[in-house]
This record gives C-alpha cells, structure tokens and sequence, in this order.
C-alpha cells in the first residue's frame, strides 16, 4: 500500500476518537493519510492528535490561510485513491445526498472521483429513521459504499445498530478497495464508472438440493465468473447484489451478498430485488432438479442401488425474460456438445438480451479454470467469439459490451 493516499473525513459524532486507531492502522499499512476534520469534530478529538498520528496537515477550516496548497482543498480530492468518512453522522450524509457543500468536508467529498466509503455511526433511532435511511438509499445508488454499523450499547445509552465499527473491520475494507484500485490506471482511462447510479444484480456459483442431512445433488460450478463480473461491476462505479451459492469465495469490498443453497431460495431472492434492478446477470450453475422429498434421516446404506426421484427445479432465468420490463438480462449457458444451437435456443427461449456460452470440455473453460473461452450471443443475431482470457478479463469485456448495448 505504499504510496497510496487516503483521505479521512472526521464528522463530529462521540466515535470521532476512534479515528485516531484508524489512521494509525493504515499508516502502519503503508498509506498515506490526509484528515479533513469538520469543525464538531475537533470538539471531540483534536487537530494536533490526528496531525501527530497522520503526520500530515490536518485541515477544518476553510477560510484559513493556506500553507501548503498541495493538500488543502481540491488537491485533496484529486489525489485520494479512497475517501473514508468515519464517523458519518446524518448530518453529513444529509449533505451529500442534497448536494450541499457548506465546509471543508463536504465540499472535497463532493469534487472526489475516488471510491468513497462511509461508516454510519449515530443514536439508533437517527440511523434508523427514514429520511437517514433514504439519503444512504440514494448514495448507494449514486454509486458511495457503506459499511454498516454495529448494533450494541450506545454513548447515548440506547441499544441498536448504531455503532462505529471496529477499526479493524473498516481498514480491511479500505485495503481491500485500495488494491482494487491499484490494478487501474489513476486517471481511470480504463474505468470510467459508466455503471454509476446503476443497481446490478448478478447470481454466482452452483446451487445444491439436498437429499438428506448430509447429502445434496451439486454442481461443479466455482462462482469465480460471477464473482469476477461482480468485482467488474464495482469498479464501474455499480451497486452491486451478489445472490451466491455455496462456494469458496469471500465476498468482495463494497459488494452486498446473499448467500443460497437451494434453486428454491436463489429464486425467491432474485426475484425479490429483481424489479429493482437496472441490470441481471445470471452466471449461477442452477440445478435443473431436485429430489421430490428430502429424506428427514441420513439413508442408510441397504442394497446395490438406489432410486431418487426428481422433479423440475422452477426456471429463474425463464421466468426473468417473461417479467423483465426495462432490465438489460443476460444468461450463461455451459455445454458440452453443439454449442451454438443449444446457446442460440437458449437465448430465444427464455427473451435474454445477452448470453454467454461456453463449451466446459474444453482446455482453459471448464469450471474451477481461472480462464475461459466464450460466445456471445445478442438479441439482434450476432455473435462474437472471444479467445482464453482470465475470468477477470472476461468480466471487464463483457461489461464493455452491456454498457455499448445500452448507451452508457
């Protein structure tokens, strides 16, 4: 993490002591550590903490004579690699979401390209009442990530969510967005946020039916494809869903996740965001079947064979081109034979504006490779082929390729 420059926001709210553990932690890790103060907070903690602990300047007041023009300001905003607000009170929350920029804080937090993250820390009932809840509704969707707080007993002496959480927990989040940055050009010539204010909902990894308590029919999907286009989403400035399977996996920085086992409940919570969406992406490994009734007991091994019988999962991604309205929808098809024909059917059939096939018997695409070889197939008739190339690579190039579908 050398080099890289995070600013901290510190919003006046009694977590604003903790701030000190956080920047001491990111120095530790090698960051570069600016501290912009707003004029409450230096009531709890002062300048010269934060001046001592940071090593730099630390700027509160907008009207003072500027010393060093290369960390006041703008300059700030230009140089960060990642905006951190911790504690975020509903006060500053409230002014970026109605676009006011009245101090030093919130006038650089605004002239920011950089990701920026916020740590709600607040009285239960503040975080919890509506116009608070929808002013970080609508960061989220302009493209600003939360880390959630805590629940617990609070200064104030309630007990609820509310809580700055551990510093700790937030510099894992920063690093973590701070190496995702680190494999972009700084001047984003790559990465132009063409999904920001855009709800992306993709579905990843295979889903398992059970049988009995300790057996369940599966799949050999990985979920890294999903994971990588979730990851791709991001970093196109997307508020992105991840609807998992059970797989090896953790869940990226800045990417809310729900994770499923059953085709049952990836169903149910697709189609519970579904209308929300601006974007689906099914990359999951669905299971076509499931066994009609799940035995309530381990079965015991009694004779050479045994019989299963199975019944038709419900089609998600069906169902998905039949409701769709303005969602772009795009589907991934894996086969093993006539991959064109079983792909184009596939794409027809269930009204997709996308699909993604790609032939699992092959060297460099099968599941568990970190490569993949893939067709792309459009509403229109077209098709493009696309060499081996990492899951990665095929994520940011498929998402090339939505983002020109859809003009943005």
């Amino acid at each position: 993490m050398d080099h890289k420059n995070v600013v901290i926001g510190i919003s006046g709210g009694i977590a604003a002591y903790k701030a000190v553990e956080i920047v001491s932690r990111l120095k530790k890790a090698g960051c570069n550590v600016h501290v912009i103060m707003t004029q409450a907070a230096t009531r709890f903690i002062t300048p010269l903490t934060l001046r001592e602990i940071s090593g730099n300047p630390v700027v509160f007041d907008m009207w003072t004579e500027v010393t060093n023009w290369n960390v006041e300001h703008i300059s700030l905003a230009t140089m960060a690699d990642v905006f951190l607000i911790a504690p975020a009170t509903a006060n500053i929350i409230g002014k970026m979401a109605g676009g006011i920029a009245d101090d030093m804080l919130s006038t650089t937090v605004m002239a920011t390209t950089a990701p920026v993250i916020l740590c709600p820390a607040m009285n239960t009932n503040m975080y919890l009442h509506p116009i608070v809840q929808e002013n970080i509704a609508k960061l989220k969707q302009l493209g600003h990530q939360f880390i959630d707080p805590d629940s617990g007993q609070l200064a104030c002496g309630t007990e609820g969510p509310g809580r700055l959480p551990e510093p700790v927990r937030i510099v894992q989040q920063v690093l973590g967005v701070l190496s995702i940055a680190g494999t972009r050009p700084k001047d984003k010539a790559n990465s132009n946020g063409n999904l920001r204010g855009k709800k992306v909902l993709i579905t990843a990894g295979g889903t398992r039916e059970p049988i009995d308590p300790v057996r369940y029919i599966g799949n050999r999907s990985s979920g890294k494809m999903g994971y990588a286009l979730a990851e791709a989403a991001r970093d196109e400035g997307a508020e992105v869903l991840l609807i998992s399977g059970m797989v090896d996996l953790s869940c990226p920085p800045g990417i809310t996740r729900v994770t499923v086992e059953t085709a049952e409940e990836m169903r149910q919570a697709v189609l519970a965001e579904f209308d929300h969406c601006d974007i689906v992406v099914k990359a999951a490994a669905v299971a076509d079947y499931r066994v009609a009734e799940i035995q309530p007991q381990k079965i015991k091994k009694t004779g050479d064979t045994l019989t299963l019988n199975l019944v038709k999962n419900p089609d998600i991604l069906k169902e998905l081109g039949q409701r769709k309205a303005h969602q772009y929808l795009v589907g991934f098809a894996a086969e093993t034979q006539e991959l064109l024909q079983h792909a184009t059917a596939k794409l027809e059939g269930k009204n997709l504006d996308m699909l993604v096939a790609n032939d699992v018997t092959m060297a460099g695409a099968g599941f568990q490779s970190d490569t993949n070889i893939v067709k792309l197939l459009f509403a229109d008739g077209r098709v493009e082929d696309l060499p081996q190339m990492s899951k990665r690579e095929l994520a940011i190039q498929i998402w090339q390729r939505i983002t020109a579908e859809l003009s943005i």
